[in-house]
C-alpha cells in the first residue's frame, strides 16, 4: 500500500511502496540540495536487504552533486546486498548519466511503476 510521501526537506520525500522505499528527488539538485538529503540517503540505505528507488522525474536541475548521490547510494546498498532502481525521464540528466557512463550500472526507468516492476523480476536472484 502507498502512503503519502512526508517531505523531509524541500529537496527530498521518503515513502513505502509495494517494499520498497521511494526517494523523490525534487526541484534543484546541486550542493547545497545534497548536503541537505545525504543523511537521509545513508539513513535509509544503511539497512542490509534494502529495495529502494529514486525518482528524479520532480528534478528541474542536476549536477555533479546529484550524480554523486546516486553513485554514494549504488554503493551503499549494495554493500548491504540490497536492490537500487533508478526513475529519470529528463532528457539533459539522463545525458548526463550516459556521458558519465552511470546508466550502464543504474538504468534509469521512465515510471515509478516500471522500476518495482523490475525490482519484482529480479528480487528471487538476490
Amino acid at each position: 500500500m502507498e502512503q503519502e510521501p512526508a517531505p523531509l526537506s524541500r529537496h527530498l520525500r521518503i515513502h513505502q511502496d509495494r517494499g520498497h522505499t521511494v526517494l523523490e528527488f525534487r526541484g534543484e539538485i546541486d550542493i547545497v540540495a545534497a548536503l541537505e538529503i545525504v543523511p537521509y540517503l545513508d539513513r535509509v540505505t544503511g539497512h542490509p536487504g534494502t529495495r529502494i528507488v529514486i525518482d528524479l522525474r520532480e528534478v528541474e536541475f542536476f549536477d555533479c552533486s546529484g550524480l554523486r548521490l546516486l553513485y554514494r547510494a549504488r554503493s551503499r546498498v549494495l554493500d548491504h546486498d540490497g536492490q537500487l532502481h533508478l526513475v529519470c525521464v529528463h532528457p539533459l540528466t539522463l545525458r548526463i548519466m550516459r556521458v558519465t557512463g552511470l546508466t550502464r550500472l543504474l538504468p534509469a526507468h521512465a515510471t515509478l511503476d516500471a522500476a518495482l516492476g523490475q525490482s519484482e523480476a529480479t528480487s528471487g536472484s538476490l
